[in-house]
C-alpha cells in the first residue's frame, strides 16, 4: 500500500496513506496530539493516580508503534520525571529506514541527543527487551493486535491503532477484551478516539469510560479503566 510523508499542522511529519485517506498521527499536529493524548491524558494520569507507585515501574504497551514518535516523547518524560518505565511496543507493518529518517522529530522536540535516542528506539531488535536508559526498557513485537494474549502485564495502553472509518475490526469488542486482559487492575487505556462505537464496545468488555478534551483539531477523546 503506497505511503507518503505529509506536514500536519505544527510542523511535525507523519505518514499518509492515499488509498485509505488516513494518516499515523492527527493532520492538525502529530506532536500536540501525542502529548496531549498519551503522555498528558495517559502517562501523567497514571502516575498521578492514588494506586501509581513510584518504585514500581509503569508497564505500557503501545498499540501502533509505527513511526516511534509516541515513544520518543515517553522517553523524554521518563527522563525528566524520573520514571521508570517498561515500554511494549505493537507493530505489525513497520515503516522503513528511509521513513524513519524523513520524520525529523528531533528538530521539533529539541531535546538532549534526541537524534541518537530516536535511532536508538528504532535500531533495537524486534522481539528483545532493550535498555534505552536505566529508566527505560523497550520491547518491541512485530504481531497482529489479533494476536496478542498478554494477561495482567501492563498498567497503561497507548491505543493508536488507524481509525475505526478504516479498520473498524480493531476497534470492536474482541480487541478491547484482550486490552482489558492486559492490563492489570487499575490499568488505563488512552486513546485519540470519541466515536460512540468505540466508547460502548470499551463499556461493553468492562472498562469504565469517560470523554475528555481531545486535542487540536479533536472536540473529544476517550480514556478507559479497568475496574
Amino acid at each position: 500500500m503506497k505511503r507518503e510523508i505529509i506536514i500536519t499542522g505544527d510542523g511535525s511529519k507523519t505518514i499518509h496513506i492515499p488509498e485509505w485517506d488516513e494518516q499515523y498521527h492527527s493532520k492538525h499536529g502529530a506532536i500536540q496530539e501525542a502529548n496531549h493524548v498519551f503522555l498528558k491524558m495517559g502517562l501523567a494520569h497514571y502516575r498521578s493516580k492514588s494506586s501509581y507507585q513510584k518504585e514500581t515501574p509503569i508497564a505500557i504497551l503501545e498499540m501502533g508503534f509505527g513511526t516511534g514518535l509516541n515513544v520518543l516523547l515517553t522517553f523524554f518524560e521518563a527522563q525528566k520525571t524520573q520514571t521508570s518505565i517498561q515500554y511494549t511496543g505493537i507493530e505489525a507493518y513497520p515503516i522503513s529506514s528511509e521513513e524513519i529518517k524523513a520524520m525529523d522529530y528531533v528538530s521539533l522536540i529539541k531535546e538532549k541527543d534526541a537524534q541518537g535516542v530516536y535511532n536508538s528506539l528504532h535500531k533495537t531488535p524486534w522481539e528483545s527487551q532493550e535498555e534505552i536508559s536505566p529508566l527505560f526498557q523497550l520491547t518491541k513485537r512485530q504481531q497482529r493486535f489479533e494476536d496478542i494474549i498478554d494477561q495482567n502485564a501492563f498498567d497503561l495502553v497507548y491505543f493508536d491503532a488507524f481509525g475505526a472509518r478504516v479498520q473498524p475490526e480493531l476497534w470492536g469488542e474482541m480487541i478491547f477484551k484482550k486490552m482489558y486482559t492486559a492490563l492489570r487492575e487499575n490499568g488505563v487505556l488512552v486513546t485519540y478516539a470519541a466515536k460512540g462505537s468505540v466508547r460502548r464496545a470499551l463499556q461493553a468488555v468492562g472498562f469504565e469510560v469517560e470523554r475528555l478534551p481531545g486535542p487540536p483539531g479533536k472536540r473529544e477523546m476517550l480514556r478507559a479503566t479497568k475496574i
